[in-house]
């Protein structure tokens, strides 16, 4: 644990310049309000790598000033802290306005990977709130920290964290906790309920502003492109769907449950926002839900894509005052249903160790899957040990997760016949670097929260570095990369962090 002297009174540096181009907006878009400070914070974690790319110093971000500024007790000169006002539908219906309940935007840092923006989450109260406290607790706060990082190992477009802060002021969920804030980036953390926002309040001005800062910022191609009849918000929207189709294509290949895809937690970016009750596959099963608050079975696993396309639906609807023609806007919207599943059969194709499609490929895919979801095989395992076959290793590990040992065999003898067909070396190779041994299970993130509990953040880091490195072997931490103890099934992961 770092050891804390009183905060200085003058505003902390990190020594990176700032821009507040969200600020430039104007009060339509926020509420300018400071982080309500915390008591003797700590150090929980910092995101070593992430500093780096940032242009920041890890020890810096250790100091104690830091550590005060980054919990929300000490101002950060150059930035203009504040919270979004946004809306959205929640599991299916319209929840009106919301907004950032417990973050707050401190502006952009520049930086060597470009602007991005930095947000201090359960930070306290703000003006969007409603019924919550405005601040987040250690465990949740962990579980992001630690599950945005596995998501950008994986090649996944994502919000990150660069630190942990806590602080042992009690928080009231299920039971008592203590709080914590996270610090994390992206470079922009808008998402489709700002746009809902002004659409339903009828702003159509700030909804055009809005879209065409997003637009000017992060899709300048949508102004010169010359589909839709040059409608740049029309290609806004096409853009969007693609990115979208592209994120959730890759959260079904990797077997990740995001368990809340509300509109106000979809990134207009692409991005994987909000970690709440988010888990990776233990036994396969399609129609698993991560989220024990999702008690109609929304966002189960199977659901995804789908509710990816009502939720792009529902920006399409926010944003056809801007469209201003119907067809135009559904034809904007159509491109994920032909996105989405080239990108999950690439990424399957990927999986499988083949280069290029061919005839029956998809009732390969499909069939293998079949076979793990009845026999409820380990979803990340099957995948490493079939990579470890083909690499040289024995079938008999792989034949060993199934029940119905005859079928799987037809499967692999079917598989086999498919590999020898494109006659190819290196495919072993490829599949080890495609298909991770190591996910973030909800077992290990709670080891590592009952550890950081104690003050004990070793197990944190420890598990972050193996998380950034996921399909490396790792000889010593082997027992992580094993089957889920039976003592997992039990825990639940709500909305409540």
């Amino acid at each position: 644990m770092t050891e804390l002297v009183d905060a200085p009174t003058r505003p902390a540096t990190l020594g990176v310049p700032w821009r507040n181009t969200f600020a430039a907006l104007g009060p339509a878009f926020y509420t300018a309000l400071s982080p309500t400070p915390l008591p003797e914070p700590y150090l929980v974690g910092v995101n070593a790598p992430l500093a780096r790319d940032m242009g920041l110093d890890a020890g810096v971000l250790a100091s104690s000033e830091a550590v005060q500024a980054l919990t929300g007790n000490l101002a950060l000169a150059g930035t203009q802290p504040l919270a979004s006002v946004y809306s959205g539908h929640q599991f299916g219906a319209w929840a009106g306005q919301l907004g950032d309940g417990r973050a707050i935007l401190l502006g952009e840092a520049q930086t060597p990977a470009g602007p991005l923006e930095v947000q201090l989450k359960g930070s306290g109260l703000t003006p969007y709130s409603r019924m919550g406290d405005g601040r987040a607790v250690l465990r949740s706060s962990i579980r992001e920290y630690l599950g945005s990082e596995a998501i950008q190992a994986l090649g996944i477009p994502t919000t990150r964290a660069l630190c942990v802060t806590g602080s042992d002021a009690p928080v009231r969920r299920e039971d008592i906790e203590t709080a914590a804030v996270v610090t994390r980036v992206a470079p922009s953390f808008i998402r489709f309920g700002h746009f809902e926002h002004f659409s339903a309040r009828d702003m159509p001005g700030e909804l055009r502003q809005l879209a065409d800062y997003v637009i000017d910022r992060f899709y300048p191609q949508c102004r010169v492109d010359g589909r839709f009849d040059g409608n740049p918000y029309a290609a806004f929207l096409e853009a969007v769907s693609e990115r979208t189709a592209l994120m959730v294509a890759q959260w079904q290949a990797v077997g990740f449950c995001h368990g809340v895809m509300n509109t106000d937690n979809m990134s207009i970016l692409g991005l994987t926002i909000d970690y709440g009750p988010f888990q990776f596959l233990d036994a396969f099963d399609p129609g698993h839900i991560c989220n024990h608050s999702d008690e109609a079975g929304r966002y189960a696993y199977n659901k995804q894509p789908n509710v990816a396309y009502w939720n792009l639906f529902c920006l399409g609807q926010a944003l056809l005052p801007l469209i201003e023609d119907q067809d135009l806007a559904l034809a904007a919207l159509e491109s994920y249903k032909t996105f989405f599943p080239r990108e999950l059969e690439a990424r399957m194709l990927a999986k499988l160790g083949l280069q290029q499609a061919q005839a029956g490929d998809r009732e390969l895919i499909e069939s293998a899957l079949g076979l793990m979801a009845r026999d409820r095989v380990d979803y990340s395992i099957f995948w490493r040990r079939l990579s470890r076959h083909v690499a040289g290793g024995p079938a008999d590990s792989v034949r060993d997760l199934f029940l119905d040992r005859d079928a799987f065999d037809a499967w692999l003898q079917h598989y086999s016949q498919r590999l020898d067909s494109q006659g190819q070396a290196g495919t072993g190779a490829q599949m080890l670097a495609t298909n991770p041994k190591y996910v973030l299970r909800n077992h290990l993130g709670e080891l590592a929260i009952r550890q950081a509990k104690l003050k004990d953040f070793s197990h944190v880091q420890a598990l972050l570095g193996l998380l950034q490195s996921p399909f490396d072997e790792h000889p010593e931490h082997d027992d992580m990369a094993g089957f889920p103890p039976d003592w997992a099934s039990h825990i639940e992961i709500s909305c409540s962090s």
